[in-house]
């Protein structure tokens, strides 16, 4: 009996101080909150805004959009950012760190390829005019993007702009007045597997970067609410009743050796 109850009462211990450890990055941007009833309790579910479905060409020239970017029928982590090749400024620093992300985050293989196949980073160019296939490429090869899980993307301008300041709110994130014709901005946007935004951070300090790769990690384990796992919602109604059991059964075992002993 003890060796059964020692894992579990374990189990509970580990459990409680994880989910007061751990805290996951917060979701933005609610569309709007139900309000139901449920076993006679009410509830509130919160819909958060989801980033709309995007048609771009990456720097292979390939048509790509959310849908090319799932692993395992479930969408990937998105790392953003917004650029263009003819930038003297912030572009290549980004795009440097946007590079060492790449590399820093890894998946759990201990030999071989250890891309982080979980995540997908995607840098957006703000003038897709004169930013073609052609000249995305010779920014890929001057900073070694790896296409595996990084695609710099160009495509219609409205689809990009509205994308970067409606969706994403970079504007309102920057602080500086909305400019529809040139947006510059040094931040990296966090999206989870749902498209929903979870965190922006300044591209060119090493802190807030090194925080972002950190928080991919931690979305990388978060659960799944859509893939109900067997049983998995109910591991603690089986460890109280596993307990229980285990007092009823010493209880039974106390009482029989006692009837025996008279």
């Amino acid at each position: 009996m003890l060796a059964l109850l020692v894992p579990l009462v374990s189990y509970f211990i580990v459990k409680g101080l994880s989910d007061r450890a751990i805290q996951m990055p917060p979701r933005y941007y609610p569309d709007s909150v139900i309000t139901k009833t449920v076993d006679g309790k009410l509830r509130t579910d919160t819909l958060w805004h989801q980033l709309p479905e995007i048609s771009m060409t990456n720097h292979l020239g390939q048509k790509v959009g959310w849908k090319d970017m799932m692993k395992d029928s479930a969408g990937k982590i998105i790392v953003a950012d917004f650029f263009f090749t003819h930038c003297p400024t912030i572009c290549p620093g980004i795009t440097r760190n946007m590079h060492w992300l790449q590399e820093s985050v890894k998946n759990s293989e201990r030999v071989g390829d250890r891309t982080a196949d979980y995540v997908q980073f995607l840098s957006f160019s703000i003038d897709p005019e004169r930013d073609s296939v052609s000249q995305l490429k010779k920014w890929a090869d001057r900073f070694q993007v790896n296409p595996q899980n990084w695609w710099l993307l160009t495509g219609n301008k409205k689809e990009i702009y509205d994308l970067s300041i409606n969706d994403m709110k970079l504007m309102a994130q920057d602080g500086g007045p909305v400019d529809s014709n040139f947006l510059h901005t040094d931040y990296f946007v966090l999206v989870d597997r749902d498209r929903i935004i979870r965190g922006y951070y300044h591209g060119l300090d090493s802190t807030s970067v090194a925080k972002l790769s950190e928080d991919i990690v931690l979305l990388s384990l978060e659960k799944d609410k859509k893939k109900k796992s067997f049983l998995g919602d109910q591991l603690e109604l089986i460890g109280v009743v596993f307990l229980l059991t285990l007092v009823g059964l010493g209880i039974f075992l106390w009482g029989l050796r006692k009837t025996r002993s008279k």
